[in-house]
């Protein structure tokens, strides 16, 4: 098996290749260990830090399709920020509904002065919460029963009729 003539290395690699085995006649499985990316089961491996809980709640609301549902509600909650403190003090969001924003003056010339701001209100909307999707802003004064008016009117005499 060694030949005297040989060198000392030769005689060396010899006997490491008889202890060790030849790298070709390895299993499978050895080979594909040698293969497997040296770094990617350690701990502190690429792709394995720690991710902040802000990263994590973000991911998750945007693979649910919750991010609109949430600009909606963080902008019911953020009125007095987005419309300024006097306004917000005289009028508050009633509702989201197909991206129109209803919201509930205290009395109707606060509310004509809400309707001339409505570009301004919108746009600063827009600017800060995209994901929430208004497109309209509609601003209502305070409620009086209407019998001829409004979403759920019927045609005809209303509660005359039963009056006597």
């Amino acid at each position: 098996m060694s030949d005297p003539r040989a060198s000392e290395s030769v005689r060396v690699y010899l006997r490491f290749k008889k202890v060790f085995g030849d790298g070709a006649s390895r299993s499978y499985a050895a080979r594909k260990r040698a293969t497997r990316d040296p770094g990617a089961s350690v701990p502190f491996g690429t792709g394995r830090d720690p991710h902040g809980l802000n990263d994590v709640i973000g991911a998750l609301t945007s693979s649910m399709g919750w991010n609109s549902s949430l600009a909606q509600s963080e902008l019911m909650d953020s009125w007095p920020d987005v419309a300024g403190e006097d306004t917000a003090r005289h009028s508050s969001p009633v509702g989201i509904t197909d991206g129109l924003l209803t919201v509930q003056c205290e009395s109707t010339a606060w509310a004509t002065q809400l309707r001339l701001m409505r570009h301004v209100i919108l746009n600063h909307i827009v600017e800060r919460f995209p994901d929430a999707g208004i497109e309209s802003i509609r601003f209502q004064g305070p409620d009086v029963p209407s019998w001829k008016r409004g979403p759920r009117s019927i045609p005809g005499r209303g509660p005359r009729d039963t009056y006597g």
